[in-house]
C-alpha cells in the first residue's frame, strides 16, 4: 500500500513538474555570437559586422537608413537584446515590420523602438517607419526620463508584441504602450539611421548583443499604468478602461453632443460616415454652416484626446470651458437660471479655450495674432504652439491623421499635446494667463473667459472640411 501510495505521489509531481515547465518560456538567441547567419541587409549601405560576440552597425555618408534584418517574421513575441550606441547617433529596433516592392520600392517599414544617444531623450519610443511617424513620444510618460544611459554604456531593451499590444522597456522601465492592429506580423531588424553627408558623424557606432526571443507561453510584464497610445480607432482597450478613459463621442451616433445654443444636434452641416465625424464643407466662415457642436456634459480636470484630419487650407478648433452666455447680454437676477433663452440666437463660435486646428501652411490665420498664436495646437490667439527642434515633426502632412491632447489637472495647468509632443503649456487664472487674455481679442470678457470650474467640450464649424475620430476623455481627480 505504502509503496502504491508512493508511486501515485511521484507520478502527480512529475505531472506537475511537466506542466510548470511547459508553461514555462524559453529563450531562443538571434544571435549566434559568432556570425550573422538568419540575417540579411536592406535599403542602405552601412556597415554590419561581428566583433568579440556583438553585432556592431557603422554609420556611412549619403545613403539612406540601413537595416539588419531577420530572415524569419515573427508576430507575437518578447524580445530582448543589449544596446550601446556612440554619443549623437540615432538609431532604432524594427519590429513587425516589411519590405514589399510594391510599398516605396522595397522601403522598410512598420513599428521601431527608438534609440536615442542625443538631448532629444526619446529612447524606448515607438515610431512608424516610413508610415504613421510617431506613435508614442516618450515625453508623454514621466517615468521615461534618464532612464537610457548614454556614453557608450550597455543598455538592456525589451519589446513586447502581444496581439494588438505593443510595450518597449529600457533597462527595466516600461517607457511605451501602443495599442494597434495596422501589422501583427513581420521581421526583426536592427536600423543604422541615416547621417545624410554628415562626415563628423561618419564612423559612428551602434552594438548589439545577447539578442534573443521568445515565441510561445509568453507572460508579459504587469501592468504599470503608465499612458497608453491606442491608434484603433473609436476603441478603448481594457488597460484604458482600467484608466478610467471612455469615449466622449460613440463613433456611430449623435448621443451626448448638441448644437451650440441649441438643445439638440444640427440638422445639417455635420456628418457621420464609417467612423469618422466631419465637419461638412461650406463657405468658409465661422460657424455659419452646420453651427459649433458640444458635448451636454461639462468637465473640470480632464484628459482629452481626439484624432483630427485636415483638408487643404481648412480651420476649425476643439474649444474646453465653453461659455455660451458670454456673448449674451441679459444681466440675470439672483436665482435666476443661467441658462441659453430658447430665442436666443447667436452668430459666430460659441466662447472658451482653443486648441487651434489649422492648416498653417495654406490658411491665412496662422500668420495673424501675435507670435504664431494662431497656428495649429496652440492656445488660440493666447499662446503659440512650441514647433521648434523635433517638434517641427509633430505636424502630420494634410490628409494624414493626427493626434491632439488636451490635459486639464486638478491644480488648472493645463498642457496642449500635439502627435505625442508636448507644445503649449499654461497655469489657468494664474495672473499671467490673465494679462494674456487682457491683450487678446478675448479681452472684452475679462475674468470670465476660461475662468469657469466646469464647461462642455465644443467642436468648431468653421466652414471647412475637417474630421475627427477617437474622441476620448478620463476626468481627473
Amino acid at each position: 500500500m505504502k509503496k502504491t501510495l508512493f508511486a501515485i505521489i511521484t507520478l502527480l509531481i512529475s505531472h506537475c513538474f511537466d506542466a510548470v515547465q511547459a508553461q514555462k518560456a524559453t529563450w531562443t538567441p538571434l544571435f549566434d555570437g559568432k556570425t550573422l547567419k538568419g540575417w540579411k541587409q536592406l535599403n542602405g549601405q552601412a556597415k554590419y559586422e561581428v566583433k568579440d560576440g556583438v553585432i556592431v552597425g557603422t554609420a556611412v555618408a549619403n545613403t539612406p537608413n540601413s537595416f539588419l534584418t531577420t530572415e524569419k517574421d515573427y508576430g507575437d513575441f518578447i524580445f530582448e537584446c543589449e544596446v550601446n550606441v556612440d554619443e549623437g547617433l540615432n538609431s532604432g529596433i524594427q519590429f513587425r515590420s516589411l519590405s514589399k516592392p510594391d510599398y516605396n520600392n522595397g522601403r522598410v517599414h512598420g513599428y521601431q523602438m527608438e534609440i536615442d544617444a542625443t538631448d532629444r531623450d526619446l529612447s524606448g519610443g515607438i515610431y512608424d517607419e516610413a508610415r504613421r511617424g510617431w506613435l508614442y513620444v516618450p515625453e508623454v510618460n514621466p517615468k521615461s526620463r534618464g532612464v537610457f544611459l548614454r556614453n557608450n554604456q550597455w543598455n538592456k531593451y525589451r519589446i513586447e508584441a502581444i496581439g494588438t499590444s505593443l510595450r518597449t522597456f529600457v533597462n527595466g522601465v516600461e517607457i511605451s504602450h501602443v495599442i494597434d492592429d495596422v501589422t501583427l506580423s513581420g521581421f526583426i531588424c536592427l536600423q543604422v539611421h541615416s547621417i545624410g553627408n554628415r562626415k563628423e558623424d561618419e564612423g559612428k557606432q551602434v552594438r548589439w548583443r545577447n539578442v534573443r526571443i521568445q515565441t510561445t507561453n509568453l507572460q508579459p510584464t504587469p501592468a504599470s499604468n503608465v499612458r497608453i497610445e491606442n491608434w484603433i480607432p473609436n476603441t478603448v482597450s481594457e488597460p484604458e478602461k482600467a484608466l478610467g478613459i471612455r469615449l466622449l463621442w460613440d463613433g456611430k451616433t449623435t448621443n451626448g453632443w448638441r448644437g451650440a445654443y441649441k438643445t439638440e444636434f444640427p440638422k445639417g452641416g455635420w456628418s457621420i460616415k464609417d467612423g469618422v465625424l466631419s465637419v461638412d464643407k461650406g463657405n468658409g466662415a465661422e460657424s455659419t454652416n452646420g453651427g459649433d457642436i458640444l458635448t451636454t456634459e461639462k468637465f473640470g480636470a480632464f484628459e482629452l484626446t481626439f484624432d483630427f484630419k485636415l483638408t487643404e487650407g481648412a480651420n476649425s478648433g476643439v474649444k474646453y470651458f465653453v461659455n455660451e452666455l458670454l456673448q449674451y447680454t441679459h444681466e440675470f437676477q439672483p436665482g435666476e437660471p443661467m441658462t441659453v433663452p430658447a430665442d436666443y440666437i447667436k452668430k459666430g463660435s460659441a466662447i472658451g479655450l482653443e486648441f487651434q486646428v489649422l492648416d498653417d501652411a495654406k490658411h491665412p490665420d496662422a500668420k495673424m495674432g501675435a507670435g504664431g498664436n494662431r497656428t495649429i495646437g496652440s492656445l488660440y490667439d493666447l499662446i503659440p504652439a512650441d514647433k521648434t527642434g523635433y517638434r517641427r515633426g509633430a505636424v502630420k502632412k494634410i490628409g494624414d491623421w493626427n493626434q491632439g491632447r488636451i490635459v486639464v489637472y486638478p491644480n488648472n495647468h493645463v498642457e496642449h499635446y500635439l502627435n505625442g509632443f508636448k507644445v503649449v503649456e499654461y497655469n489657468r487664472n494664474s495672473d499671467f494667463y490673465k494679462a494674456l487674455v487682457q491683450r487678446s481679442k478675448y479681452a472684452v470678457w475679462g475674468d470670465k473667459f476660461g475662468s469657469a470650474p466646469k464647461g462642455p467640450i465644443l467642436l468648431q464649424d468653421h466652414g471647412d472640411l475637417v474630421m475627427y475620430r477617437s474622441i476620448k476623455i478620463r476626468e481627473l481627480k
